[in-house]
């Protein structure tokens, strides 16, 4: 049986191109080799399993060798890259700062700088895990470190820049290295498992890459531990059982239970994942990243922010139809406020229990919220309404008052008009009916000259209308009020020169009283005839609406239109004032 050799170091990258997620820093040491642009010193800083110590390889193989391509990548087959690849350069120096990390490993280390390379033309010192150094180490190596000689090239590594002095910051040029994205671990597992003949299912990598936070080196571990466990078939569940990874059908269901409103379901469900061995904290987590995954699939924008496999996107995409954004942003703030209230909470079951109930009773909350949205506009709509009348009732105040002082005035020049009337001394001298008394149009009314002595000539109702037109079109300039009486009021001719007035209410009954003698002498002398009667008939208009005027009468007119508001009232205890 031959040796075993893990992924992580069989199908560890040997040249720039096959470093996998890092390309705008190998683009930019490939830019330094090609330009012969190279610094003194470098440090390499990011998570782990992200390509730092591989890269300084690298870097350090390629600027040794001496055929490079025309893509400056490493030939591997002069002596300088073939000693590199079987581990026999004694151009490439690695340091683990975590053992070597006192003053006199620092020394060791200078004094070996001094030497210069017998193949090739740089010596590299690669220090791994250089946050690990003393203080006292890091500031013996200061000098060096700025003023190497010529052929010395450091190469710095480190997990956690931050506990780097910033005087060694400041000697070397820095590269951050990220995390590597869940697309290209997953393309690099592909191309490991076509290498080795292992058949796989494309969304068992995509839990793999998930798991492994973004770093190649804990994938491929994660990789060699499943090909163990389930030989060279590799399968979602096969995956999700080893990684202990929760399944992604509990969440679907749990969001489905949700909708319904069935507690009863999401607990039995949550029971069934704590007897699975499952964290309820890592669960809560979960939980908040399936809502934020659905919520990323309401647009088609954002679903490539979707990391999963294509089956389980399919399943993203049909469920995110049925939430709506409301319930996911609401269910969302849930789950993040109880994954931050984990740990405080003494009855951890409890606490992730309370939080499903919560979810569980969001669809119902919203119905509340709608309808509490819907009686506060009713009652927005009832305020204006209620404005609305106070309005119209202070216009129909100031119509009153306005029509008051016009009758005054018109008491007035009526006593102005009867002072000037011929006397009851004219009258038996036979002097009335020959000295008429003329009404100017600017007088209180333009009567028309008295009668004269015509006798009890008959008229038709046509007629009676034609000359009744005319009286209100002479009065409609100087008179608008009484002109739009009399324009609504309706003659109707009854018995021999019997004129009935149908007219709508006391007030305009008032109006035309003042206006009476003008009217009939005018009607006398158009129609010819010295005898006219004139009557009054109040009639109301059908189906005209009562004026609303206090608050009672407004609400008992609303409450027969909604009866709801009469539950409103009760509710909330409203009275009126």
């Amino acid at each position: 049986m031959g040796n075993y050799i893990v992924s992580a170091l069989k199908y560890r990258p040997t040249n720039f191109n096959s470093v996998v997620g890092q390309e705008s820093i190998t683009t930019t040491l490939k830019n330094a080799i090609k330009n012969e642009h190279l610094a003194h010193a470098y440090l390499f800083c990011g998570p782990r399993g992200v390509g730092k110590t591989t890269c300084a390889r690298i870097f350090a193989k390629t600027i040794n060798c001496n055929n490079l391509n025309s893509d400056y990548e490493a030939c591997n087959e002069c002596e300088s890259c073939n000693s590199f690849n079987e581990d026999r350069s004694y151009n490439i120096h690695e340091l683990d700062a975590a053992s070597n990390n006192s003053v006199e490993d620092i020394r060791n280390l200078i004094d070996q700088v001094r030497i210069p390379p017998q193949i090739g033309k740089y010596s590299v010192y690669i220090i791994d895990e250089v946050h690990m150094l003393s203080a006292q180490a890091f500031n013996a190596f200061l000098k060096t470190l700025e003023e190497p000689p010529a052929h010395a090239i450091f190469i710095l590594a480190t997990t956690e820049k931050h506990k780097i002095i910033p005087t060694i910051l400041s000697r070397c040029q820095i590269f951050d290295f990220h995390r590597i994205e869940i697309n290209d671990i997953v393309k690099h597992l592909e191309y490991v498992a076509n290498s080795e003949n292992i058949n796989y299912e494309v969304d068992a990598l995509t839990i793999i890459a998930q798991k492994s936070d973004g770093s190649l080196r804990d994938a491929l571990s994660m990789f060699d531990q499943i090909v163990s466990f389930a030989g060279n078939n590799i399968t979602y569940k096969s995956v999700i059982e080893n990684l202990n990874v929760l399944d992604y059908d509990y969440y679907f269901k749990l969001t489905t239970a949700f909708l319904a409103e069935d507690i009863s379901n999401v607990l039995l469900i949550f029971n069934d994942i704590l007897n699975q061995g499952f964290d309820a904290h890592n669960f809560l987590s979960g939980l908040s990243k399936h809502f934020r995954d659905l919520m990323v699939c309401k647009d088609q924008k954002t679903v490539q922010l979707l990391e999963v496999g294509a089956g389980i996107r399919d399943n993203y995409k049909k469920q995110s139809a049925l939430c709506s954004i409301d319930f996911l942003f609401s269910a969302l703030n849930i789950a993040n406020s109880f994954d931050l209230n984990y740990k405080a909470s003494i009855n951890k079951r409890l606490h992730v229990e309370l939080a499903l109930v919560q979810l569980c009773n969001l669809i119902n909350l919203k119905k509340k919220e709608s309808e509490v949205a819907e009686k506060t506009e009713q009652t927005q709509k009832i305020d204006e309404f209620t404005d609305k009348e106070q309005t119209e009732n202070k216009h129909i105040s100031k119509s009153i008052s306005s029509s008051i002082k016009v009758e005054k005035k018109r008491e007035l020049k009526l006593k102005h008009h009867i002072s000037s009337s011929p006397s009851i001394k004219d009258a038996f001298n036979g002097n009335l009916i020959n000295n008429p008394v003329n009404y100017k149009e600017n007088d209180s009314a333009p009567i028309s000259q008295a009668s004269e002595n015509f006798g009890n000539n008959k008229f038709t109702q046509e007629e009676l209308i034609s000359s009744w037109n005319k009286f209100t079109e002479k009065i409609k300039i100087d008179k608008p009020h009484l002109y739009s009486t009399l324009n609504t009021s309706i003659p109707v001719l009854k018995d021999e020169n019997v004129v009935e007035l149908q007219i709508l209410n006391p007030i305009q009954e008032n109006e035309i009283k003042t206006e009476k003698t003008g009217l009939v002498n005018f009607l006398k002398q158009d129609l010819k005839t010295n005898n006219i009667s004139l009557q009054y008939v109040i009639t109301e208009k059908k189906n005209e609406k009562a004026k609303l005027y206090t608050d009672a009468d407004k609400y008992e007119h609303l409450n027969k239109i909604n009866p709801n508001l009469d539950k409103l009232k009760q509710q909330f205890n409203l009275d009126f004032k």
